[in-house]
């Protein structure tokens, strides 16, 4: 079974902060953008904008390896995360890079965005919450990690993605901001790199989990479809309440879409 490493226990709550995970293009940084939209007062903190320099970003198998914890500063994530907790609002000094990088929101029926909000806006009526802070990132659950983000997270999602789809969708993507330049990826480099990266990293969740992490059921859905899946696991998780499950703003779930 997989365990967190030891980690300084966070501060008194002040913020509810939400992992939502994935592989790259998963969807989960569309996804974090529509439940902002959704969800009252409610932030993102985004895991790439905790990369190291450039020059920091280390080279494996030829490649600089972008989708490896060594590229991340998880102690400046750390930090991020207790202020958050303990005060409900973002770091000063944080300045955000990963909102210079565009990410093209999917066609979602007005209608279907009006009903989850009304279906939010009722179940949190009873249930007032202080501020949501979404901490979008590939790299957030894998017991290695030190220190460990998880110990912050009052509820665990992830995405799923099959490597055709992760492929078709990283050609889409221009490139990405970075600290010092722009990464344009280079031939290879996401089946070589992204992919087995995302795999090995994620073995932990074949044998067990004891971290609480919600994974997405099945790939292949619409993004509708999963944001239909994450809105009901958030209120559950937020909630406490099994009801929200498999239920969303009286649209019935199918059975497979837990």
């Amino acid at each position: 079974m997989a365990s967190v490493p030891s980690s300084p226990q966070p501060a008194p709550r002040a913020a509810t902060i939400i992992g939502i995970s994935g592989c790259s293009s998963s969807g989960k940084t569309t996804i974090s953008r529509l439940l902002r939209s959704l969800f009252p007062n409610t932030s993102i903190l985004h895991q790439d904008d905790f990369y190291r320099p450039d020059s920091q970003v280390p080279i494996h198998n030829g490649y600089q390896d972008w989708d490896c914890a060594e590229s991340f500063d998880f102690i400046a994530l750390r930090d991020a995360l207790q202020h958050v907790r303990s005060t409900g609002t973002m770091p000063p000094d944080l300045v955000s890079k990963e909102d210079q990088n565009t990410v093209n929101l999917p066609h979602i029926l007005d209608s279907t965005l009006s009903r989850l909000r009304e279906h939010i806006a009722s179940r949190l009526s009873s249930h007032p919450l202080g501020p949501i802070f979404l901490l979008d990132g590939i790299l957030i659950y894998p017991p290695f990690l030190e220190p460990s983000p998880v110990p912050y997270l009052t509820v665990k999602l992830l995405l799923t993605v099959d490597l055709a789809m992760l492929v078709e969708r990283r050609k889409r993507r221009k490139g990405y901001v970075t600290l010092e330049g722009f990464w344009e990826d280079p031939e290879g480099y996401v089946e070589e790199v992204v992919w087995k990266n995302w795999v090995r990293d994620h073995a932990f969740l074949a044998g067990g989990d004891e971290l609480g992490i919600k994974v997405q059921p099945r790939e292949g859905w619409s993004m509708e479809e999963v944001l239909e899946w994450v809105v009901g696991e958030v209120l559950e998780g937020l909630l406490g309440d099994s009801s929200s499950e498999g239920e969303v703003g009286g649209k019935k779930e199918e059975g497979e879409r837990v």
